[in-house]
């Protein structure tokens, strides 16, 4: 059966999503996993993705097994294990330690709009992807990545820009991803058939 996406966010049975807002025409796919998470319209993640305390804008291309806002132990305490932090998952006397999530939940991770996430890839906490990057298969993001870049490896460092800086400034100002739907039916075409420069002299100012 084909899946048809509509303004209801798809979000397959075993997909577990808490405490998020999803936009229209979203998906969320097999076994992934969004907590305390806002997906943009139009933005899509495969299977077995994490995301948790994210801002994802609209039109993100999250491909299978990305893990955005994985979240570091505390190498600076005697001990990595989390029992010190979820001490209320081993002891009905001790609580959880709210300090130390409060710490993890100030450092959201942005990703912009129009973005790529290859496969396996990691986002780490409080880096900020922006708008039109592209983040290589595997590769490890502990830095912010530029509009328009395209960044891969371990850890992530920029490959090349998608377009010159002039060009991405421009798509900046354009923000076609804030186009209503029928606005974006009718440019189809052109999304499809023009390159970049020829798509910002038809639509661009």
């Amino acid at each position: 059966m084909t899946r048809k996406l509509s303004e209801t966010p798809l979000v397959h049975e075993t997909a577990e999503v808490e405490s998020s807002t999803l936009g229209r025409w979203t998906e969320i796919a097999e076994r992934s996993r969004v907590s305390e998470s806002t997906l943009g319209d139009y933005s899509y993640m495969m299977q077995d993705c994490s995301a948790w305390c994210a801002t994802i804008g609209k039109f993100a291309n999250i491909a299978a097994s990305v893990r955005i806002n994985a979240t570091n132990h505390p190498t600076w305490r005697p001990t990595l294990h989390h029992f010190t932090y979820r001490a209320s998952d081993y002891w009905d006397d001790a609580e959880h330690e709210s300090e130390f999530f409060a710490q993890r939940r100030a450092r959201r991770v942005t990703i912009g709009h129009d973005t790529w996430l290859g496969h396996g890839s990691t986002i780490l906490p409080g880096v900020s992807v922006g708008n039109g990057a592209a983040v290589g298969a595997g590769a490890v993001v502990s830095k912010d990545v530029a509009p328009y870049t395209i960044v891969g490896g371990v850890p992530a460092k920029p490959i090349r820009e998608r377009f010159d800086h002039r060009t991405a400034e421009r798509y900046q100002a354009l923000a076609w991803w804030d186009w209503d739907h029928a606005r974006l039916r009718a440019a189809l075409d052109d999304f499809r058939a023009l390159s970049a420069e020829a798509f910002l002299e038809k639509y661009g100012s």
